[in-house]
C-alpha cells in the first residue's frame, strides 16, 4: 500500500495513511512517554532496521496494527533501554492505535505531501486555491503533515492577509474533514466569542437562557488556546464536557441544548489538529479564527449565529475599526456558508467577570444564575443582551425585546433550573474549587483604576498554572473608575502549588502596571 486508504479511526481522528510497500513488522513497547496530542514512536538509532531502511530523525513515518492507520514522528534514541528489535510508542500513538505491549505494528514511511506546496505559496505571497485546500485539510486531518508544517500553515494563515474567499474556502475545507450534524428544527442557534478579554465565559449562561424557552442550541466549545480558561475549561468544572457524538445528540433531545468539548467531538479533525499547534504557539489571526469559528459552527449544525466581539485597548480587537473590518469578514463569510452572523461589539476594556481561570470563572457563571446580590454586573448584562438577540432569532421575543425576556428568565431562576438539567444530563453536576493556595495583589498607591491589560492579566493566570490547574487564575475586584487607597486589594491568586503561586506573583510584582492606578 502505497497511499492513504479509509480505515477505523480512533475518536476525533480522521483516518490516517497505512504503511508503503516497503513496510516492516515489529513488537510494540509502550513507553510511558507523555506526548500530549502528537503521535510519536522510538526506535534505537543502532537498529539494523533504522540504518537498512534509511530511517533519519525527525521523519514522518506510517504506523498500522491492521484496523488503524496513523502518521507519526519517528524519534530516535541511543542506549539500551529500548531494545534494537522493537518499536516504542508515546502515548498518543498507543491511545491511537489501540495497542498494548507485545502487539505487532507494521512500520514505513508516509507518502510525500503534495498540497504542503500551497502552504510554501501563500508563505510567498500566492493565494490559496480552494479545490486544493480541500486536499490540504485532509492531509492535516489524517496526520500526513508534522507539527513544523502544521506552524508553518498557521504562520501562512497569519501574515497571508486572506481574503474572504479564501477564508471560506478554508472553512468549507475544514469543515469536510468531518462531519454536519442534522436537527429536526429549522432554527438551531449558536454563539461564539473572539476572545481575549479575561473572565467573560458567558457561554453557560447564555445557553441555559436560550435553552430554557425551547429552543435548539447545541454548543460546542473549544478548551483554551491563549487564554487561562477556555469555555470548555470552565465548563468542566461544572459537568463532564468530554461527550461522544451519541452522547451529545441525548443530551439536546431532552434537554434542548449543552456546552461540550468539540476536541472529544471529532466534528472538524482539522481544525482539531490546527487548535493544538495554536494552543503550544499561543498564536491565533482573524482568519483562522474565523474559520475555525464557523467550520465548528456548520458541523454543529447552526443556522443562526451570534459572535461577541469585545473591542479595547488590550483586547484581541484593539479599535471599533478593527472590530468593523473583522465583522465585514465575518457577514461575507457566514452569507457564502448559508448562516445567519450576527457580530455584535461589546466593551473589551476590562474583564468581564472577577474570576480568571476555569473554576473561578465557574463560580462567577454560578451568581449569576443563582441570583446573587454580588453577582458580576457586566458579565450578566452581556450574557443577557446575547442571550436576548438569540432568543428573537428563534421567535421567543420580537425585536427589542429579547434582552428583557432573558432578564427576567435569569430573575425567576428558570435559567439556573435549566442549567441544572444540562449538567446532569451531561453526565451529573459537580462543585468548582479554586486553588489551595492563595495570594492577593494590592494598591502600591491611592488613586483610581485607569487601565487594565488583559493579556498582563492572562499571563498572571497562566503562570499560576491555568487552565491545565483547573483551580488556578486570579479574581479580580478593581474594575475600572474603582477609587483606591494604598494597601486596597486589586486581584487574588490563586495556584495548586507553592511553585506556581510564587511564579504568577514574581510576574505581577515586575509588572505593576497589569492594573494602572492614576493618583487623584
Amino acid at each position: 500500500m502505497s497511499e492513504f486508504h479509509h480505515c477505523v479511526a480512533a475518536p476525533g481522528e480522521a483516518p490516517a495513511a497505512g504503511p508503503s510497500a516497503e513496510s516492516h513488522r515489529l513488537p510494540v513497547r509502550l513507553l510511558g512517554i507523555d506526548t500530549d496530542r502528537e503521535a510519536v514512536v522510538y526506535m534505537r538509532r543502532d537498529a539494523p532496521l533504522c540504518q537498512a531502511a534509511g530511517f533519519v530523525a525527525p521523519a514522518r513515518v506510517a504506523v498500522s496494527n491492521g484496523a488503524r492507520h496513523i502518521g507519526a514522528t519517528l524519534h530516535l534514541v541511543s542506549g539500551h533501554w529500548l531494545e534494537d528489535d522493537v518499536i516504542g510508542l508515546g502515548s498518543r500513538a498507543r491511545d491511537l492505535l489501540a495497542v498494548d505491549e507485545g502487539d505487532w505494528v507494521e512500520l514505513g514511511y508516509l507518502p510525500a505531501v503534495e498540497s504542503f506546496e500551497q502552504v510554501r505559496g501563500k508563505l510567498a505571497g500566492q493565494p490559496f486555491a480552494g479545490g486544493q485546500l480541500v486536499e490540504l485539510m485532509h492531509d492535516v486531518a489524517s496526520g500526513r503533515y508534522a507539527d513544523i508544517h502544521i506552524a508553518s500553515l498557521l504562520a501562512a494563515c497569519a501574515a497571508g492577509h486572506l481574503d474572504a474567499g479564501e477564508i471560506t474556502a478554508l472553512t468549507l475545507a475544514m469543515a469536510h474533514t468531518g462531519q454536519r450534524l442534522q436537527w429536526p428544527t429549522p432554527v438551531v442557534l449558536d454563539k461564539h466569542g473572539i476572545g481575549g478579554i479575561a473572565g467573560n465565559c458567558t457561554t453557560p449562561i447564555i445557553v441555559a437562557i436560550v435553552s430554557a424557552h425551547g429552543l435548539t442550541m447545541p454548543k460546542t466549545s473549544s478548551h483554551a488556546i491563549t487564554s487561562p480558561a477556555g469555555t470548555a475549561d470552565t465548563m468542566q468544572t461544572m459537568a463532564p464536557v468530554d461527550l461522544d457524538l451519541a452522547r451529545m445528540r441525548r443530551v439536546v433531545d431532552e434537554v434542548g441544548g449543552c456546552v461540550v468539548s468539540s476536541d472529544a467531538l471529532g466534528l472538524c479533525p482539522a481544525d482539531e489538529a490546527l487548535t493544538r499547534i495554536e494552543r503550544s504557539l499561543e498564536l491565533s489571526s482573524d482568519a483562522r479564527w474565523i474559520a475555525s469559528t464557523l467550520s465548528k459552527a456548520l458541523t454543529a449544525g447552526a443556522t443562526h449565529v451570534v459572535i461577541d466581539v469585545p473591542a479595547g485597548q488590550t483586547a484581541t480587537i484593539r479599535s471599533r475599526e478593527g472590530a468593523l473590518r473583522l465583522i465585514a469578514q465575518l457577514g461575507a463569510v457566514g452569507g457564502a456558508l448559508g448562516m445567519q452572523i450576527l457580530p455584535q461589539i461589546a466593551d473589551g476594556s476590562q474583564p468581564g467577570g472577577r474570576g480568571i481561570g476555569p473554576a473561578l470563572e465557574a463560580r462567577d457563571v454560578l451568581s449569576v444564575l443563582q441570583g446573587e446580590p454580588d453577582a458580576p454586573v457586566g458579565l450578566t448584562e452581556r450574557a443577557v443582551e446575547i442571550a436576548g438577540t438569540l432568543l428573537e432569532l428563534g421567535g421567543r421575543a420580537v425585536v427589542g425585546e429579547g434582552a428583557g425576556l432573558a432578564r427576567k428568565t435569569l430573575d425567576a431562576g428558570l435559567a439556573w433550573q435549566q442549567f441544572q438539567r444540562i449538567c446532569n444530563a451531561q453526565g451529573g453536576m459537580r462543585e468548582p474549587r479554586c486553588g489551595r493556595y492563595s495570594h492577593t495583589v494590592s494598591a502600591a498607591h491611592a488613586g483610581r483604576v485607569s487601565r487594565i491589560d488583559n493579556p498582563g492579566l492572562h499571563r498572571i493566570a497562566r503562570r499560576a498554572g491555568a487552565p491545565a490547574a483547573p483551580g488556578a487564575g486570579l479574581t479580580f475586584v478593581a474594575p475600572l473608575g474603582t477609587q483606591v487607597a494604598a494597601g486596597d486589594p486589586l486581584f487574588t491568586i490563586y495556584a495548586q502549588s507553592a511553585g506556581e503561586l510564587s511564579y504568577a506573583l514574581a510576574y505581577a510584582q515586575q509588572h505593576p502596571q497589569v492594573i494602572a492606578i492614576e493618583a487623584t
